[in-house]
């Protein structure tokens, strides 16, 4: 909003995939879906998210509230000329992708849901011991500057740990890839930003905006790591009641960072579930990825 600039990275030709990433990330988090769904027959699109990488970061909690995180992902949509996407979220990625629908009526074709709880079940789950305790960060993180200070510390240090020890495979993020992570975290404005996010739950209404019009009326596909430490598989729990055309796959030997952890299966059941939304995309050889650039939006 008010010429703010967002920064993407895309692959390939075909129907627009929007791949929307979560904390600590940036669009690199795709790096593994990007060429797989360009083969696919796809025009895949990561952008950083505002607040992360080379995108702009507002100062303020409520530059971050879900009308205008929504609202960023449907002017990308709509500047690459497009009148509908595919949209793929994981973590805040995926909280943005499952209010899309309901606050762009007629924006996603097909919705894809990466371990990124509905916003209304979390609020509800919120109130559960196991739940709180998974979640206790996201009350760290309503206090001033402390959270920043810590998430910054000894060069992002945080980051390393989480990337080396929280995925169920070994080696899932090599050194060279954390250190790509670390330096876009510490990029100035970037800490402050995606603490805002979690700030911007509780005083914006985040968790409830634009549910009241309804359940999601696009066929939507849940991948869930199940050896998530931070959400748990009870989030899952009446989903259908938000979300009746729903498809649900567990895959029990992967973490938060799913599509990182399980890559290939991810990868393929993505493409098997836009494709059916497709028709059929034919399969092309893919690019080599290009950045996007900068738009106002």
């Amino acid at each position: 909003m008010g010429g703010l600039r967002l920064h993407w990275v895309e692959m390939g030709n075909g129907p627009l995939v929007l791949l929307l990433h979560g904390f600590p990330e940036h669009w690199y988090s795709w790096r593994h879906q990007l060429p797989a769904l360009a083969a696919a027959g796809f025009r895949a699109v990561a952008p950083d998210l505002r607040g992360y990488g080379r995108s702009a970061k507002p100062r303020g909690v409520r530059s971050y509230r879900m009308a205008a995180l929504a609202g960023d992902a449907a002017a990308l949509v709509r500047h690459l000329g497009a009148e509908r996407a595919h949209v793929v979220g994981h973590d805040w990625g995926g909280v943005i992708a499952w209010c899309l629908p309901a606050l762009f009526p007629g924006l996603v074709e097909r919705l894809a849901i990466l371990n990124a709880p509905h916003p209304v079940l979390f609020r509800r789950k919120l109130a559960t011991r196991a739940q709180r305790s998974r979640s206790s960060y996201v009350f760290l993180f309503q206090l001033p500057f402390l959270p920043e200070r810590r998430l910054t510390r000894h060069r992002a240090r945080f980051l390393k740990r989480l990337l080396r020890d929280d995925p169920v495979r070994s080696g899932a993020f090599s050194p060279e890839e954390i250190e790509r992570y670390r330096e876009a975290f510490l990029l100035p404005g970037v800490a402050r930003s995606a603490v805002h996010y979690y700030r911007a739950i509780f005083r914006t209404g985040t968790a409830r905006h634009g549910f009241s019009r309804g359940a999601i009326d696009v066929p939507t596909l849940v991948l869930w790591g199940e050896r998530d430490r931070w959400l748990g598989t009870e989030l899952l729990d009446g989903l259908e009641a938000f979300v009746p055309d729903l498809r649900i796959i567990r895959i029990p030997d992967a973490s938060h960072w799913l599509q990182v952890d399980a890559c290939e299966r991810v990868n393929a059941e993505l493409v098997r579930f836009l494709q059916e939304g497709a028709g059929g995309a034919a399969v092309s050889a893919p690019p080599a990825p290009g950045d996007g650039g900068t738009s106002d939006r």
